[in-house]
C-alpha cells in the first residue's frame, strides 16, 4: 500500500505507554461489548471480562517514555489512513451538500476508558457513538497478521475503515435506529440488525478505498486481496468454527466471511453509496 505521502490526521490521541487511563467499570454495557467483540478477536468473552474485572479498582498512570517506539510506523500508518478516511468522507458528504465530522482514533496500550466504559487490548478496535471515537490497541495488528492470517497493510487500512465506517452510520442515524430496537425483538432478530450493520460498515470501507485510490492511488497488486482475507478471517461462521468447532447463524453479529467479503468488495468496485442502502444489506 503507498500510504507515506498521505496526509496524517490531525485527530489522533496517542496514549501509548499510558497504563491504567482511568478505573474500568463493567457494567451491563460493557458486558455486551465484550460478547460482540469476542466474535470479532475470537477469543473467549469470559477470559476478556475477567481480564477486565481484574483491572478494577486499579489506577496507574505511567508517563510515555522517551524516545522511539517499535510500533511507532504502525501508528504513522494507522494516521495516515485516518488523514485519508477523512478527506474520501469529506469530500462525498461535500458532494452531497453535507459537512463531514471526523472522528477521534485513540492509540492505546493494554487499556482504556472512554464513552463505552473500560476497554482493554483484548477487545480489538472498537468505534464508540457516545465519545464518536475509534479504539485500536496497535498489537491488534500484529495479530491480524499472526493470529488470524491476513499479513498486510491494506489489511489493516480494511480494519481502520471499517470502524470509521461505524462513525458515518452514526452520524447519518442509522446506529440509533438499530439501537432502538434493542428490547423489542429477539435477540435472534436484533443479532440480524446487527449483522446488517456490521456488513454495511464494510461496504463503507469499500466506499473507502474506491476513492481513496482515486484521490492518492493508494492500491499496489495484492492489497485487495489482503483486505478481503481479513474480511474472510474475521467472519462469524470461521470464528465460531474455531472457537467451539460448530457454526450457529442464528446467533452471528458480524455476518459470514462470504458476507463480509462482497460486502466490502462491493464498495470498493461501485464506490456509490446508493449501492449499500441498509435496507438493502443480505
Amino acid at each position: 500500500m503507498r500510504w507515506q505521502n498521505l496526509r496524517r490526521s490531525n485527530n489522533v490521541d496517542d496514549r501509548r505507554g499510558m497504563s491504567g487511563t482511568g478505573k474500568v467499570a463493567i457494567g451491563g454495557v460493557g458486558v455486551v461489548i465484550v460478547v460482540v467483540l469476542s466474535l470479532l478477536t475470537g477469543r473467549d468473552p469470559g477470559e476478556m471480562l475477567s481480564n477486565l474485572q481484574g483491572m478494577q479498582g486499579s489506577e496507574q498512570v505511567t508517563s510515555r517514555p522517551a524516545g522511539p517506539r517499535p510500533d511507532d510506523r504502525t501508528a504513522d500508518f494507522v494516521s495516515a489512513v485516518l488523514g485519508s478516511t477523512e478527506d474520501v468522507w469529506t469530500e462525498i458528504y461535500a458532494q452531497n451538500g453535507g459537512r463531514y465530522q471526523a472522528p477521534t482514533l485513540q492509540i492505546f496500550e493494554q487499556v482504556t476508558q472512554g464513552g463505552c466504559g473500560g476497554a482493554s487490548a483484548a477487545m480489538g478496535p472498537f468505534y464508540c457513538p457516545a465519545d464518536q471515537q475509534v479504539y485500536i490497541d496497535l498489537s491488534f495488528c500484529e495479530e491480524l497478521r499472526t493470529k488470524f492470517k491476513a499479513p498486510g497493510e491494506f489489511a489493516v487500512a480494511y480494519v481502520v475503515a471499517h470502524e470509521v465506517g461505524h462513525h458515518v452510520q452514526n452520524l447519518m442515524g442509522i446506529s440509533d435506529q438499530v439501537q432502538n430496537q434493542r428490547g423489542r425483538m429477539s435477540q435472534a432478530d436484533y443479532n440480524k440488525l446487527s449483522v446488517k450493520l456490521e456488513l454495511q460498515a464494510d461496504f463503507l470501507a469499500g466506499v473507502w478505498a474506491y476513492h481513496a485510490h482515486k484521490q492518492s492511488n493508494i492500491l499496489e497488486p495484492g492489497d485487495l486481496e489482503a483486505a478481503l482475507n481479513a474480511a474472510n478471517a474475521i467472519g462469524d461462521d470461521k470464528l465460531q468454527k474455531q472457537s467451539q468447532g460448530y457454526v450457529v447463524p442464528d446467533a452471528f453479529t458480524h455476518g459470514s466471511s462470504q458476507q463480509r467479503m462482497y460486502w466490502f468488495k462491493k464498495g470498493f468496485e461501485t464506490g456509490d453509496l446508493s449501492q449499500g442502502k441498509f435496507n438493502d444489506i443480505r
